[in-house]
């Protein structure tokens, strides 16, 4: 492809006013009012006491910063995308980035919270409307992991040294809900200082993520994957008395080393993966190992006794082949494994409840896409003002989801860069008649019928409840 006109023939000028670069934002924003994002914030979210009046009007502020998310703004100046050519023909209520930052540093930990109740409800009523998690009356499954986001300003709150030497990050902790047939949404999301501990506060969200599970229509079996950090009796027994199962990942400590280690050779099975697993300890591509169990291992054997736990052990090994054959010497006498235990009461068979739990790390996928999106920067210097936004970025995260759910069966799967390309960033000339407004779209847009599908469902007649 080349340009068809020399370049003294080109110019260019930013002045029509009935253009719009996101029309995508109209059916997704008419979603979010259909979910109730509006109102539930305006019931749950108080800032009455905030100075310079920063707490009037939260619901419209709500919505500008989610919008924003969604058109994928990933700071807080960045917000001013919505308020380009014809914006304010197609929306009410779009605030300036100046107001919106000074709403969020008028949070504090009280708000924040309720602006988890808002959250959480929003889900549930996302999964109402959409297609969102198909499959739940059966099984789904609530991944929970942390991660770290550097940042640099050193008079930022709760920014310190924790794992990585040298360097400053806060250190979100999130849940995630996802199915046999679905991606992961957000189920609960916390912020906290960068050198808190992995599992701080984890017995606590793990509830909170279960209940949320529950309120989005996970009535069948509910699974909580985690990695080796979270194995503490507070998490297993916030599972319990959620009246769901556990899947958790366990470092090879001496009680289960004797464990793995009394296992019979007869007992393993030889497991192949369809898709490669990276290894933990090595990170090569491994495409086969061997699976056995303990049916009964006692956790926590060290506790009293009302935290001890009897459930299975599960054990993947592979053949430790770290270390290359050497010209000249002796190769091994004996293969040497290393092993790789998880705690669980998932009442699968053995080869399928080890398939599962590998699944754990679809929540990378979550991680990742925050990273690429409104989490690329945490440009507040207040903690709180950087908790909501966290827990907003969860809310666009979501919305974006129950917006691919409605468009096609491609979406429903796609990342939410591709939802964005695909459906968001579309531009559109608004042209008025007899009071109606009608968005002329690019002709021979590749995902028309996906757009114009996802347009006429959330703009027709609402389902009957």
């Amino acid at each position: 492809m080349q340009s068809s006109h020399a370049a003294s023939a080109v110019s260019a000028a930013f002045d029509e006013a009935n253009l719009v670069a996101c029309a995508g934002l109209v059916p997704v924003m008419r979603l979010a009012e259909r979910c109730g994002l509006a109102r539930l914030v305006a019931d749950k979210v108080k800032l009455g006491r905030a100075k310079n009046s920063a707490g009037a009007a939260a619901d419209a502020k709500v919505t500008s910063i989610v919008a924003g998310m969604v058109a994928g703004a990933d700071s807080i100046d960045d917000l001013d995308v919505l308020r380009h050519g014809a914006m304010p023909t197609l929306f009410g209520g779009i605030r300036a980035p100046s107001t919106l930052g000074t709403f969020l540093r008028a949070f504090t930990h009280g708000h924040a919270l309720q602006l988890h109740a808002v959250h959480r409800r929003f889900l549930a009523e996302s999964a109402e409307h959409t297609p969102l998690l198909p499959g739940t009356r059966e099984m789904a499954f609530i991944d929970v992991d942390s991660t770290h986001k550097r940042v640099y300003g050193r008079a930022k709150q709760g920014a310190e040294y924790g794992r990585f030497k040298g360097i400053r990050t806060l250190h979100p902790l999130l849940a995630t809900i996802c199915t046999p047939h679905s991606r992961p949404l957000i189920a609960t999301v916390r912020m906290r200082r960068g050198k808190a501990a992995d599992s701080r506060g984890a017995p606590k969200l793990v509830s909170e993520a279960l209940t949320t599970a529950r309120e989005a229509g996970c009535t069948g079996t509910r699974i909580l994957r985690a990695d080796s950090q979270f194995y503490n009796a507070g998490v297993i027994a916030a599972c319990r008395r959620a009246g769901a199962h556990f899947s958790i990942t366990c470092g090879m400590n001496p009680s289960i080393k004797r464990a793995v280690l009394a296992i019979p050779e007869e007992a393993w099975q030889h497991i192949t993966y369809p898709t490669a697993v990276p290894d933990p300890d090595t990170g090569d591509l491994i495409f086969d190992a061997e699976v056995a169990e303990v049916p009964a291992y006692t956790a926590f054997a060290s506790r009293k006794k009302s935290e001890h736990v009897t459930a299975r052990l599960i054990v993947r090994r592979v053949r430790d082949l770290a270390k290359g054959a050497t010209v000249g010497e002796q190769g091994e006498l004996f293969p040497v494994w290393r092993y790789h235990p998880f705690f669980t009461d998932n009442p699968a068979a053995t080869l399928q409840a080890e398939r599962e739990h590998r699944h754990h790390a679809v929540v990378e996928q979550v991680i990742a896409d925050s990273k690429a999106s409104a989490l690329a920067h945490l440009s507040s210097g207040h903690f709180h003002a950087n908790a909501a936004w966290l827990t907003l970025w969860a809310m666009a995260y979501n919305l974006l989801r129950a917006t691919g759910a409605l468009a096609s069966a491609f979406h429903a799967r796609a990342t939410t860069t591709t939802l964005r390309s695909h459906l968001v960033h579309v531009p559109a000339r608004i042209a008025r008649s007899a009071r109606r407004i009608t968005l002329h779209l690019p002709r021979n847009w590749r995902w028309q019928q996906a757009r114009t599908h996802l347009f006429d469902t959330v703009h027709g007649p609402p389902e009957p409840v």
